[in-house]
């Protein structure tokens, strides 16, 4: 799972989006820190809830959120289908998806072993911190990831009591296909990136496809079409919205693709040798391996994949991406997603508003690292 569209633009220095009333982000953030404290009471009464693990959810959250996190397509996608104001109904959505955005990141950093997220300590990693202060740093890490993966089925649970309370069972049937639909969906592209990586090969309709499932469908396309099923909208917005949604969510994925390699951490808040340790397979790798010399390829197989690369094999990697036309050919893919997406916008009939901050989303988030 990936916060691509929270440091892409960022990281590009790109003006950020502000459309999204604020409104909206305080009753979300209001209606998340009123659930979660009310479980923490729950706690404190010796209900069936571990003590620490609303605050450490609160705290999670809340470094993260804004323009571009699944929550907020869910008020884009309403405001698509002609909704107005700001329902119950849509806010409680929202924390839901983003209570499942959480899960979804909490357990993607364990199956990662990353460090850090959103520039402090991956959830296993302040677990492991917290829980083993006494332990030998092999049980620590151990403790860490088997209270983390607790931590995010919580919030998964939490994210089906978030979703259910407020919705009328008419607007639970609209919304209820699209919610599973997106959830498979994630697990699907999630178990795809997790069996390719660190196996050689050139195969780049697989890893847009990881692509697809693990960034487009999931925080894209489905939090725009949950909205706007909300909102009572017709098959034939959502299927345009699909038609913008997919190519942006890829070239964002691809975008988040090059960060991951050739960002600058101390802007983008994401590690540079995470991806290059973990074997990712992504497009910029296949297109290398399409293209590789065999001296190119034996370093690509020598070093892709090693979890304790340094930087100066991480450097070596980095040559032979630029060197094979690897890059280069990741950003035309992005350029051409991109302005795919931005076609599909311009065929739709949104509010001139809505349409202007998607397109400047769009734009910013799919600016390639310098």
């Amino acid at each position: 799972m990936s916060d691509v569209l929270m440091h892409s633009g960022a990281a590009a220095g790109t003006p950020p989006c502000t459309w999204l009333p604020a409104e909206y982000r305080a009753a979300v953030e209001a209606h998340l820190t009123a659930f979660l404290n009310a479980k923490e009471r729950s706690a404190a009464a010796g209900g069936p809830v571990p003590q620490d693990v609303p605050a450490l959810l609160r705290e999670f959250i809340g470094a993260g959120g804004g323009e571009a996190d699944p929550s907020a397509a869910v008020h884009r996608g309403w405001q698509a289908g002609g909704g107005t104001g700001l329902p119950d109904e849509v806010v409680s959505t929202a924390a839901a998806l983003e209570m499942f955005h959480a899960f979804a990141l909490i357990h993607d950093d364990i199956m990662d072993d990353s460090a850090t997220r959103r520039g402090s300590p991956t959830v296993h990693r302040a677990l492991a911190d917290r829980l083993g202060a006494a332990l030998d740093p092999d049980q620590a890490g151990q403790l860490g990831v088997s209270t983390a993966i607790l931590v995010g089925d919580l919030a998964l649970t939490w994210s089906d009591e978030l979703l259910y309370a407020p919705l009328t069972p008419h607007r639970l049937a609209a919304v209820l296909p699209l919610v599973t639909a997106m959830r498979a969906e994630t697990v699907h592209g999630q178990y795809l990136d997790i069996t390719s990586a660190r196996r050689p090969g050139t195969d780049t309709s697989l890893a847009l496809r990881i692509a697809r499932y693990k960034t487009a469908a999931y925080t894209m396309e489905r939090p725009l079409h949950i909205g706007a099923a909300l909102a009572g909208a017709r098959p034939e917005l959502l299927a345009g919205l699909s038609a913008y949604a997919l190519p942006a969510g890829e070239a964002f994925q691809l975008a988040d693709d090059l960060l991951g390699v050739f960002g600058d951490p101390r802007r983008t808040g994401k590690p540079d040798l995470d991806d290059l340790r973990g074997g990712k397979h992504t497009v910029l790798v296949a297109l290398a391996r399409e293209h590789a010399t065999p001296e190119q390829r034996h370093t690509l197989d020598t070093l892709l994949g090693t979890p304790g690369l340094d930087r100066q094999g991480a450097s070596r990697l980095r040559c032979v991406l630029v060197a094979t036309g690897a890059r280069a050919e990741a950003e035309r893919l992005i350029t051409e997603r991109r302005d795919q997406a931005l076609t599909a916008l311009n065929a739709l009939t949104l509010p001139p508003p809505l349409a202007e901050a998607l397109a400047r989303l769009t734009l910013g988030s799919t600016a390639h690292p310098a």
